[in-house]
């Protein structure tokens, strides 16, 4: 029984993707030849790795087995070229990256403009994905780091300052100032909102902390991103929660009013976080160690 790297790789994207043509796709191996290794891994352990389905593919237990140690190997071998990359120049290395809305929209893209024009031969996949799916990448070993908000459960993983996150509400500035210096959530439940589109990890956490309040939010208008949200709100089309950064850095600020929201979720930290910093690959350690160096994440830490 002989599993060669290209198979081990094949099978891990087939477990991340749950389809084995995506899977074939992402690792650039023909449909047949990717169908052709999975069965012979298959009979080569005696026993079904994957339960087909019509619309695609899950784990058996010996397929999660596999999964888990497949992965163990994968970052092994990422490890031993990112350490020896710092005696091979030219020798690339890729780390990936999961990222909340927040730290994508607001904080991460200048650190990590740095990193990539400090280190030519390191190469960045990021993704956006809410919090809570970010621990578990993690957790399973498909990211190498998450950059995930504070009311993430981080129990089993590693984690370190990244920068304060402060949601704000947002309203147009001859909107009448509501007593005192802060709002919740719970004075909004009536007043006609602008939001992120379904699925927005950020606009999905305020939703929920809503429901908590037996409520739902009234939304006049969803849009992709936070700077059109500020620029509807400066319209006067309705209300937002918004990352405090977001508001100051949108442009419209003498249009807009900001008021502190006082609900406890409205105080974030965003953090950095790994299963186990000093086991990352050499590059992902670089990452890490360049996401934490920011003057924000030093005054947070």
């Amino acid at each position: 029984m002989r599993f060669d790297l290209v198979d081990l790789r094949l099978f891990l994207a087939v477990a991340e993707v749950g389809n084995i043509t995506r899977a074939a796709e992402r690792v650039h191996i023909a449909l047949p030849a990717a169908s052709a290794r999975i069965r012979g891994m298959e009979a080569g352990l005696g026993t079904a790795l994957l339960e087909r389905r019509s619309r695609g593919v899950s784990l058996t237990p010996a397929g999660r087995t596999l999964a888990r140690h497949a992965q163990a190997v994968q970052t092994q071998i990422e490890m031993m070229i990112g350490d020896l990359s710092a005696y091979a120049k030219g020798l690339r290395g890729r780390v990936r990256l999961v990222s909340n809305t927040a730290a994508i929209s607001e904080f991460l893209m200048p650190a990590l403009a740095r990193f990539l024009a400090d280190n030519p031969s390191i190469d960045v996949d990021l993704e956006e994905r809410p919090s809570d799916l970010i621990v578990e990448a993690v957790r399973q070993g498909s990211a190498d780091l998450g950059i995930v908000a504070s009311y993430a459960r981080l129990d089993d993983l590693e984690y370190r300052p990244f920068r304060p996150d402060r949601l704000v509400v947002i309203c147009h500035a001859s909107r009448e100032k509501p007593p005192g210096s802060a709002t919740a959530l719970s004075d909004l439940l009536d007043t006609e909102m602008v939001g992120l589109t379904s699925g927005a990890p950020l606009q999905e956490h305020i939703i929920r902390n809503a429901a908590r309040l037996g409520a739902r939010l009234k939304f006049r208008v969803r849009v992709p991103r936070l700077d059109e949200v500020c620029e509807l709100v400066s319209q006067d089309v309705g209300i937002a929660i918004v990352p405090e950064a977001a508001a100051r850095r949108s442009g419209q600020l003498a249009k807009l009013r900001v008021l502190q929201l006082s609900d406890e979720w409205a105080e974030r930290m965003l953090f950095v976080c790994a299963r186990a910093f000093d086991q990352l690959p050499y590059h992902a350690r670089l990452l890490a160690e360049a996401l934490q160096s920011g003057p924000a994440a030093q005054q947070a830490g």
